[in-house]
């Protein structure tokens, strides 16, 4: 398998997960397990920004990066939304809360809303991730 078709099977392998994990953040938003769903939400969201960060020949070894990396090259040019921006920076805060800290909790309706959210936001990234003929400005 050449260079190309490799890295077009593990995009493709990528955007199923962050579909798988918007699914499972839905059962575990209608099971109550909160954190779960938190947990879920933000990979949804990483899988699919790393996604098209990978397309565009930019590889990351820490969620820290990717994230930075998020803002430079599609949000502060203005190709997703500040609000999408505010998103990943919430669900990213949120994740470490949820595996990281004891007795969180989250309220149920912050988590929905974040879903919902979030699931327009995969939506976005992958259209992009679709595009045959995007590409982000390197410098």
């Amino acid at each position: 398998m050449n260079q190309v078709a490799h890295k077009e099977e593990i995009i493709n392998y990528w955007l199923v997960k962050a579909e798988e994990s918007l699914a499972a953040a839905q059962d575990d938003l209608k099971a109550n397990r909160l954190s779960l769903s938190v947990n879920r939400i933000y990979y949804a969201c990483f899988y699919v920004v790393n996604t098209f960060l990978l397309k565009q020949n930019f590889q990351f070894r820490k969620h820290s990066g990717v994230r930075a990396a998020f803002h430079k090259h599609l949000v502060k040019p203005g190709i997703v939304s500040h609000e999408y921006g505010k998103l990943y920076d919430e669900l990213f805060e949120a994740r470490q809360r949820a595996d990281y800290i004891e007795f969180v909790s989250f309220e149920r309706d912050q988590v929905t809303d974040w879903l919902t959210r979030s699931q327009n936001f995969v939506e976005i990234i992958k259209s992009l991730v679709k595009s045959p003929n995007w590409s982000v400005n390197p410098g």
